[in-house]
């Protein structure tokens, strides 16, 4: 949840400095999967890997095997709000009010 909180921050100062608000979602959805990624590597590593990273494939980290409930919230949740802020900001000169 602190992943989604800290995006709409960043969308919001992004915003306020007139940043490209798609980019700037693109750009920290993929910093936040990549850490879950990262995370399930690690959780591979230790699981099956007998602590040496040499022995886990290059593809571990996305095999959904090795991510928790918490993984994919802390991955799609982010995604979610940023491109969701990105989206209201962009129409927000459309909407009715």
């Amino acid at each position: 949840m602190i992943h989604a909180i800290t995006m709409a921050c960043i969308q919001f100062v992004a915003y306020l400095l007139g940043w490209n608000l798609w980019g700037t979602a693109l750009f920290f959805s993929a910093w936040y999967i990549g850490r879950e990624i990262a995370q399930a590597e690690y959780r591979y590593i230790e699981r099956r890997g007998s602590g040496v990273r040499s022995n886990m494939p290059w593809w571990k980290g996305l095999d959904v095997g090795h991510w928790t409930m918490k993984s994919v919230v802390d991955a799609l949740l982010p995604a979610i709000v940023g491109f969701g802020l990105a989206w209201l900001a962009y129409n927000h000169h459309r909407l009715p009010v």
